[in-house]
């Protein structure tokens, strides 16, 4: 609500996040790790990094802030909650790995918990019953 008040557009906000973070580690990085005296990376480490800041950082900011623009932080922040979910689901679609039960449980529980949460369920049951 912060922003959209001020006028700011979800892409906006979202390169000024990220601009301000830069802008605010680049000397930390100057200092900590003396990118001067390290060996020049690879073709594969630097489109890495690139696929890195473009898709996992710069595009998922501007999602995040299109998102809470139109659903409400407390919907939003529900998302997180589906990020374990997720991570099983790509392991075992892109590296062949095993749903043991517990995995299966704890995913039930994590779907009950941001049912729970969000109150959907507990609305249509009042409204059923």
């Amino acid at each position: 609500r912060r922003f959209r008040g001020l006028g700011l557009s979800p892409l906006a906000t979202a390169t000024g996040q990220v601009t301000a973070s830069t802008i605010l580690l680049v000397p930390v990085m100057l200092v900590v790790d003396q990118p001067w005296i390290l060996p020049v990376p690879s073709t594969a480490a630097i489109a890495s990094l690139a696929g890195v800041a473009t898709l996992s950082t710069a595009l998922a900011y501007i999602i995040y802030f299109r998102i809470l623009a139109t659903a409400r932080a407390t919907n939003l922040l529900l998302v997180t909650f589906l990020i374990p979910v997720t991570a099983i689901f790509l392991g075992i679609l892109l590296l062949g790995e095993t749903l043991y039960p517990k995995q299966f449980a704890g995913m039930l529980m994590i779907g009950a918990g941001v049912a729970l949460i969000d109150g959907r369920p507990v609305r249509f049951l009042k409204r059923a019953f």
